[in-house]
């Protein structure tokens, strides 16, 4: 246990303070069992470190932070750490990528039981389904997600807006949008920010280097499908390939409506399993799916269109520019999907909560398309400030 507070300390000391994530605020960090859920990259380490640091320093006797990928558990369990944890006056155990732990879920609920004075929080994998790995343990959690950096955390983290600066619900922007757009521009340039934002801006490391991050971007997805995903789901690597072909032919099409029985032909699998990697892709934030209003089983059907799942994805596997209307919508999606049901209607490119209408464009669309449709507007890229039901497109991404 030395070695791994020796880690959890130098860990502790080399966490940046400077930028936050939008859900550290929003977590109660006072319940007993906290699950922390979201893409790989997206900066849930980070988060737990900082919060830690803010609230106890550098060197807490009584808080420990273990990954559990950590080499400590080829020959230990967790269960034995918490016990010997809680028997020196450990209160806080926090856990790192608990999917790399394959008994993390019955473990995890017996140290709730044995132990009832051990706060825990845990992360893993935007597809662990604590529903499914565990009934028990899912009435005993409070689950969190976490997703990448929407545009207002970009220029937050770029230096370009303040810290105070809070997002704004969606019917504040429908509502608002010409004033509150009037005072943005009073304080940034959003456009060039945007543009950078849509190549390289979704995931906090980013700043690491910017000049190998699509590269990165690429990485991290192949990371996903090969070790998260097989850590979750029973699958073959046969499976894992067919799925990673899947999403390369993917993004050389979206936005795609999809032909199932022709895509199923392109992987060489069955229509089954296509539809099943196309829902590990959702899970695994990859792929974006929009779908017609449905309720039960109707659900499972085909999706209506595909998207990659950010503008990042477009760019890293793009040997061009990639085409500027797959980039607005798969922005204003990706956006939108955080807080609000996204689905497919043939009037529009999209129906938000299933009562607003948006048509997506440049600044040459017209209102036409929607002129007939009630809660219809246009989200206008290249747009500083809007008119009317013409809202700045870049406005989306101060949703959270």
């Amino acid at each position: 246990m030395k070695q791994l507070f020796s880690a959890f300390y130098r860990k502790l000391e080399e966490t940046d303070m400077r930028f936050e994530r939008y859900l550290k605020s929003q977590i109660d960090w006072n319940n007993r069992l906290t699950a922390i859920t979201g893409a790989r990259g997206t900066g849930k380490t980070t988060m737990l470190l900082q919060h830690i640091k803010e609230q106890h320093g550098n060197n807490p006797e009584n808080v420990l932070f273990v990954s559990l990928d950590n080499i400590y558990f080829s020959i230990n369990n967790l269960y034995s750490l918490a016990d010997d944890f809680y028997s020196f006056g450990g209160k806080e155990l926090y856990l790192d990528e608990v999917h790399k732990y394959p008994t993390w879920a019955q473990e995890i609920k017996n140290i709730y039981d044995d132990f009832p004075k051990l706060k825990m929080v845990f992360t893993g994998s935007s597809m662990l389904r604590i529903f499914k790995a565990d009934a028990d343990l899912s009435r005993r959690v409070r689950q969190f997600q976490l997703f990448g950096l929407s545009f207002r955390e970009f220029l937050i983290f770029e230096g370009l807006l303040r810290k105070s600066q809070t997002p704004f619900s969606f019917e504040e922007i429908l509502e608002n949008h010409v004033s509150i757009a009037q005072k943005l521009n009073r304080e940034i340039t959003p456009l060039p920010a945007f543009q950078k934002y849509l190549q390289y801006g979704y995931y906090p490391y980013y700043q690491e280097d910017i000049a190998g991050y699509g590269e990165r971007v690429l990485q991290t997805f192949n990371t996903v499908m090969e070790s998260d995903l097989s850590n979750v789901e029973s699958i073959d690597f046969y499976s894992i390939n067919r799925i990673k072909k899947l999403f390369y032919i993917l993004s050389e099409m979206v936005p795609f409506m999809p032909n199932i029985s022709q895509l199923s032909q392109m992987v060489e699998v069955t229509r089954i399993s296509l539809m099943n990697y196309l829902q590990l892709l959702e899970k695994s934030h990859s792929v974006l799916l929009l779908k017609k209003k449905a309720t039960g089983i109707r659900q499972l059907v085909k999706p209506k269109k595909i998207y990659l799942q950010n503008t990042n994805y477009s760019y890293a596997l793009s040997a061009q520019n990639p085409e500027i209307g797959n980039l607005r919508e798969t922005f204003f999606f990706n956006q939108l999907q955080k807080n609000h049901k996204v689905t497919y209607t043939e009037q529009t490119d999209f129906c938000i909560d299933g009562k607003y209408y948006f048509e997506i464009g440049g600044k040459n669309k017209t209102t036409k398309q929607i002129k007939d449709l009630d809660n219809a507007y246009l989200a206008v890229d290249g747009l500083t400030i809007g008119f009317r039901n013409e809202i700045p497109l870049w406005l989306f991404g101060f949703l959270y």
